[in-house]
């Protein structure tokens, strides 16, 4: 089921001070990236290290390993958007070449939507005393979830698809944080509209996904960073279930209100997508749309003209960082607490070559299959 929010509840809840207020109230629950590590300079050093290997060739592993180790990875990766699927071939290929042995066990499940299915297959890899558990971190329920298994002390967890530990859990944090950081994405997104709209006095919408601490991150803080310019008018904005009917369900209705509107912010791929449907449909060619996380379908959008911008993420990066995360752990190493990979942006006035190019760095694993 949609959930939408009226105009003028949102209004209240996303923008101006009130906005400002709901934003940090749940952001100031998690330690931003930068935050974090200036505060732990010893973290910042691991993660520093991290990167640097995770851009170099494989190397293997040095430590011989009694037995395969079992890791169980508990995805939302049915979705349009193939970040997850990428990550997880990422991930296989770069254990492969570090030589480690490993078991592994898949559940795909849609965003925020198969709780059921989240559940027991978390429940599942507690009691098989899986080494790693691989998930992710955005709702209230996902954080019941993760502090079950931080309590059981014997599966390392490391959380993909954010880089903000959560201040309460203090010395209780998982094994790892691992993604690309929501803020700086939505941060470089804002800078561009800034540019393509220098004048201001521009009305636009915002779709969000679900509801949880991604939209947050990337939603809110951009209505937060675009009211702060007191130039730009919120129309309206909506909460969706993260997929592409419900975009496109939420772009007719945008239009209908406001058919004034000069862009549309939206924050996930599946939403995206779905807006470039309805914009489409509704022969509106004047409406300036984004994509978030530049994967395949959101390339092919830019190509098409079908989006304009997006901040594409070098997508493989995580899965590599977790691979080189295991290797180190094996080995007795000190593990970084947080990894968030580069992102760039890209319009689709993109010079082919470059996008090529992009394409090469960010699918250098993905891309074998």
């Amino acid at each position: 089921m949609r959930k939408y929010l009226t105009s003028a509840a949102l209004s209240i809840l996303a923008f101006g001070a009130n906005a400002d207020h709901h934003t940090l109230q749940v952001l100031s629950e998690y330690w931003q990236y930068d935050e974090f590590l200036d505060q732990f300079p010893a973290q910042r050093a691991l993660t520093e290290k991290l990167n640097k290997t995770v851009q170099a060739d494989a190397s293997p592993l040095k430590t011989e390993q009694k037995k395969p180790i079992s890791i169980s990875v508990v995805y939302p990766g049915q979705q349009v958007s193939d970040y997850w699927v990428r990550n997880i071939s990422a991930f296989e290929q770069r254990m492969d070449e570090l030589g480690i042995e490993y078991q592994i066990n898949q559940v795909f499940t849609r965003p925020n939507v198969d709780l059921r299915q989240q559940s027991v297959s978390l429940m599942e890899a507690l009691k098989n005393k899986s080494d790693y558990l691989i998930f992710t971190l955005d709702t209230t329920r996902h954080r019941k979830f993760i502090e079950h298994v931080l309590s059981s002390g014997e599966t390392k967890l490391i959380l993909q698809n954010i880089t903000t530990p959560l201040r309460e859990w203090d010395e209780l944090q998982p094994f790892m944080y691992v993604g690309f950081d929501h803020i700086k994405g939505t941060q470089l997104l804002v800078e561009h509209f800034k540019n393509v709209f220098p004048e201001g006095n521009s009305n636009y919408s915002v779709i969000y996904r679900s509801e949880g601490y991604v939209s947050e991150a990337r939603g809110s803080t951009f209505i937060n960073q675009m009211s702060h310019s007191g130039h730009y008018n919120l129309a309206s904005s909506y909460y969706t279930d993260a997929s592409r009917e419900s975009g496109y369900q939420t772009t007719l209705t945008i239009l209908e209100q406001n058919r004034d509107i000069d862009f549309i912010y939206a924050s996930a791929t599946d939403v995206a997508l779905g807006a470039v449907d309805a914009l489409k449909e509704m022969g509106r060619t004047d409406v300036y749309i984004n994509g978030w996380g530049g994967g395949t379908a959101e390339l092919q959008a830019l190509a098409n003209d079908d989006l304009d911008v997006t901040v594409m993420r070098m997508n493989d990066d995580t899965g590599i960082a977790m691979a080189e995360a295991i290797k180190w752990d094996i080995q007795g190493e000190s593990v970084p607490t947080v990894y968030s990979g580069d992102f760039k942006l890209i319009t689709s006035e993109a010079d082919d070559n470059e996008i090529r190019y992009l394409k090469q760095k960010a699918f250098r694993y993905s891309n074998r299959d």
